[in-house]
């Protein structure tokens, strides 16, 4: 099983990439760069792409002992061997999902910006929650702000807390000093000029 303490750092989240050899060498210089999580996410990819990504996705974090989720879809997750899920509020029923992945694989949980939200997340046994945007996304740029009070109020719920949307190297410090325990993280990591270094920028606002 993967404990909750290992919901820390720098959690790498995919961008929607068509060609496999380039997200594979992108999430490869994410991870050398520190990266302790990574995150699946494609919204336009079918499933034949979701299932050759995803299998090469597999394979980089066994190599570099990362923590691999996949975004919205438990069959596929199970079928790879992923180390958990992750779910938005219209993705599914948090404790049927909880129930189909056991007790030995992470669920998380996208809860915007809401505390009754998350409080039923952990109540139907979720592992971690996340909130966001954090700030203006260029991913979701529709998406409503959640305040840094927000991040400091979930402390109180009990599971690591994981900040989303718009989050860059000048930006995150505030949340880390708010108590996030990790920080997800696609655009700034995935087009920086030198990807190992800015996953390592990252990695170091959370010392060992």
């Amino acid at each position: 099983m993967q404990s909750k303490n290992a919901i820390r750092g720098l959690y790498a989240v995919t961008p929607d990439l068509v060609d496999t050899k380039d997200l594979s060498a992108r999430t490869e210089q994410a991870l050398k760069g520190g990266a302790r999580l990574l995150q699946y996410r494609n919204k336009q990819a079918q499933a034949a792409l979701k299932q050759e990504q995803t299998t090469e996705l597999v394979r980089l974090c066994r190599l570099h002992g990362c923590i691999f989720i996949v975004n919205d879809d438990i069959e596929l997750a199970l079928r790879v061997a992923a180390h958990g899920v992750h779910l938005g509020r219209d993705d599914g029923d948090l404790a049927t999902a909880r129930r189909l992945l056991g007790p030995d694989r992470l669920l998380g949980a996208s809860c915007y910006g809401s505390i009754a939200f998350a409080l039923a997340a952990r109540d139907a046994g979720v592992d971690y929650i996340a909130f966001g945007a954090a700030y203006a996304s260029p991913t979701k740029p529709g998406n409503k702000r959640a305040p840094l009070d927000l991040y400091r109020e979930a402390q109180s719920i009990g599971l690591p807390v994981v900040a989303i949307g718009g989050i860059t190297l000048d930006n995150a410090p505030p949340l880390v000093a708010a108590g996030v325990d990790a920080l997800a993280v696609i655009t700034a990591l995935y087009t920086a000029p030198d990807i190992t270094a800015a996953a390592r920028s990252f990695t170091a606002l959370y010392p060992a």
